[in-house]
């Protein structure tokens, strides 16, 4: 019996993706739920698994195809198995054997033949992955089958700190590299964003001794009782619901000639990954307690990695904060993310001489940065919103006493 394997839902606003990479080959044995390849949307990244046991009988969309919703990916022959398969007809499994091996063929890296690899193809988006930070084939050990390197390999080997150091030989100091649908997406919501509103960023610093001494004390506790770490973007989540309350037009919309009021905040926590910035949502964060923040962004941040979130979970933010000091930034100015007003800007700490009480003395400090649409927040709305997220840093009690 042959069953059809059809693009999954992609989500609201979302009617086509790129067949990114097939897991499965024509005549392979495929499990119930087995990925059998990934499709990148504009937004995200979506697994198509197989809905019965059998064997992958034919594969209607290759790699690097663009289907819409709900269109024919492959056909699975159910209760089949790989064995079984072996044993049929030679005018039926050859055609599909060679196929698969002429589509195998025509995708070999000349260099990964030279090293032996040519019965092996990576991913196409590790390949892009592996593009994009600069590293090359043999920094990046390979998962998958066969040693595929799958775009999870990439990321651990960024985050470990792998960097390609070696000269590219002449003739292979450029590779030109498709942009996937999510870099895509980004660069052009990034410039709309630039074009559509009158942006301006505006700046202060803030003293974050206080905050690093109550984690120094609690955070034996809070980790204890909460199963979580205890790190700086609750405080200042809490800090930004807290002035938003105060400044509702930071957290409010422009729709036509109208301005929409939020009575809600959802904040987006932008996540760097290594295909892009994806800014998964906090909803109702003036309602969440610290350890709720702090396990939402943690589990946020694995499927971010891993390229599991969902379009849902990146929809319906009213406000975002970006942590550029994750990186080293001492001082940026953020981009709005439309249709939202506002955007805060973290930076990294670093010890500076500050006049306290008329002495000059040591103090951790960061500065930070909120870029805001002029049209609707004025500039002491935006003024006043920083000083608010200063204070309530500065002397967190501020914040459980909803000063």
């Amino acid at each position: 019996m042959s069953t059809e394997v059809r693009v999954p839902t992609l989500g609201e606003s979302v009617t086509e993706a790129t067949v990114a990479t097939w897991f499965k080959k024509a005549g392979d044995s495929v499990a119930v739920d087995e990925m059998l390849c990934e499709l990148e949307t504009d937004k995200v990244t979506v697994e198509a698994p197989s809905p019965v046991a059998g064997v992958l009988r034919e594969i209607i969309a290759a790699e690097g195809e663009t289907v819409e919703a709900n269109a024919l990916l492959a056909i699975v022959e159910e209760g089949a198995s790989g064995a079984a398969s072996a044993d049929a007809p030679k005018e039926e499994s050859a055609p599909a054997a060679a196929a698969a091996e002429k589509r195998d063929a025509a995708h070999v890296d000349p260099k990964e033949r030279a090293m032996g690899r040519g019965d092996v193809e990576d991913a196409p988006s590790a390949k892009k992955a592996m593009a994009e930070a600069g590293l090359s084939r043999d920094q990046v050990p390979g998962t998958g089958r066969d040693g595929r390197v799958m775009k999870e390999d990439v990321a651990k080997a960024v985050s470990s700190g792998g960097k390609s150091v070696a000269t590219p030989p002449q003739g292979e100091r450029e590779e030109r590299v498709k942009m996937t649908r999510l870099r895509q997406t980004i660069a052009r919501r990034l410039k709309e964003a630039q074009d559509n509103a009158a942006m301006l960023t505006t700046f202060n610093e803030v003293d974050m001794g206080a905050i690093m001494d109550l984690r120094t004390e609690y955070k034996d506790l809070f980790l204890k009782k909460h199963g979580i770490k205890l790190g700086f973007m609750s405080f200042f989540v809490k800090a930004c619901t807290h002035a938003l309350n105060e400044i509702p037009e930071v957290n409010a919309e422009i729709d036509g000639t109208d301005v929409v009021y939020k009575n809600y905040c959802n904040i987006g926590v932008a996540v760097g990954t290594p295909n892009g910035l994806v800014v998964p949502v906090l909803r109702d964060a003036q309602d969440m307690g610290f350890a709720e923040i702090e396990k939402t962004i943690a589990a946020y941040g694995a499927k971010a990695r891993d390229g599991k979130l969902t379009i849902a979970e990146m929809q319906g933010g009213t406000f975002t904060i970006s942590n550029g000091g994750v990186y080293g930034s001492l001082m940026s100015t953020p981009i709005l993310n439309p249709p939202q007003s506002g955007i805060l800007g973290m930076h990294k700490i670093q010890d500076r001489p500050m006049v306290v009480n008329g002495e000059i003395v040591v103090r951790p400090m960061m500065y930070l940065a909120l870029s805001y649409d002029h049209r609707i927040v004025d500039g002491q709305g935006a003024v006043t919103f920083l000083v608010r997220i200063k204070e309530a840093l500065e002397d967190p009690r501020r914040l459980l006493m909803d000063l």
